[in-house]
């Protein structure tokens, strides 16, 4: 499992495909009534971005960076992390309410009021209880479990504050890039799928 970052480059185009994906088991019976049964708690997310420029000259070596990084996985074969430009960080989220005996909370992000947990961290998060930063009596996992030394009390509002990425793997093992003029390449399909909810891929 990598912790590789994926690259942010210039040139990348409008349209962005972000599409949440789930699985669901449908039997359905001869009379038409349907059985549903979901396996999986969070979506899976698939990607799709496209890059209309990516310079080959030495003081820019745009696409020789997009092509050592998916090498550097081995296409489909290694996870590594993504910063979506538009759902990479969270403010004053709430991710539990103290009971006075639990100790351990996942943290959470929500999205339109969807909750999702969240696994990969960039960087330190701020954690508050009741509103007020804590600087000692807890440790973050590296799977954003975070515990505390001593159980909040009842009712005391846990929130966070910082920076996440979902973890991904590309979807081919093949990635296309076309010469359009010289020493300017373009990407068409650069596709891949992650989850926020850790060990997922």
């Amino acid at each position: 499992m990598s912790n590789q970052v994926f690259p942010t480059l210039p040139g990348l185009t409008w349209n962005v495909v972000r599409a949440p994906q789930w699985a669901t088991r449908i039997q359905k019976a001869v009379s038409g009534k349907e059985f549903r049964s979901a396996w999986m708690s969070a979506p899976i997310y698939t990607f799709r971005l496209s890059y209309e420029v990516l310079r080959e000259a030495a003081s820019f070596q745009e696409i020789q960076q997009l092509v050592a990084f998916f090498n550097n996985v081995r296409g489909s074969f290694d996870s590594f992390l993504y910063s979506d430009p538009n759902d990479n960080s969270i403010t004053a989220q709430n991710f539990g309410t103290g009971n006075g005996v639990q100790t351990a909370f996942q943290l959470m992000r929500s999205y339109g009021g969807n909750l999702e947990a969240v696994g990969q961290l960039n960087g330190t998060p701020s954690i508050y209880l009741n509103g007020a930063l804590q600087a000692t009596g807890f440790t973050v996992g590296s799977t954003g479990l975070v515990t505390f030394t001593t159980a909040p009390v009842a009712g005391s509002a846990l929130t966070w504050t910082g920076s996440y990425y979902y973890r991904c793997r590309f979807l081919q093992d093949t990635l296309e890039f076309n010469e359009f003029m010289n020493s300017l390449w373009e990407a068409k399909k650069v596709e891949f799928i992650g989850s926020l909810t850790p060990n997922r891929i």
